[in-house]
């Protein structure tokens, strides 16, 4: 599902969507139209299939853990992010985190990877 791209009218549920996927795209460094994003495969799939089977070290980009001795803390906060960008995506709009809970998380992440690294 592309929420904007398959004829949704705008809303801030799409944006919140939006937000979800790009959270994704960073994480995994893949775009949803990648080319292995085929049939019933997209990024939100791909990235939840890979979370669920504690398998989400096979699909972080390597670039994001470049601080070998933050490793075990950063994989812990890259799985926060993988899962505040899986709550913003849902396929139900209903279900969507708000993207003020959102933020808060991603303030939360962003103020215990500060105290890691400096």
């Amino acid at each position: 599902m592309t929420e904007y791209g398959i004829g949704s009218e705008m809303s801030t549920s799409g944006d919140v969507y939006s937000f979800g996927i790009l959270l994704l795209e960073m994480v995994a460094r893949k775009r949803p139209t990648d080319e292995i994003f085929e049939a019933d495969l997209n990024l939100r799939n791909f990235v939840k299939i890979a979370f669920s089977a504690l398998r989400v070290m096979e699909i972080v980009d390597p670039m994001l853990l470049t601080e070998e001795r933050h490793g075990s803390k950063m994989v812990e906060y890259l799985i926060s992010i993988i899962k505040i960008g899986l709550a913003c995506s849902t396929e139900s709009p209903k279900d969507r985190m708000s993207i003020t809970n959102a933020l808060c998380e991603l303030h939360l992440v962003k103020n215990n990877i500060s105290k890691v690294i400096n």
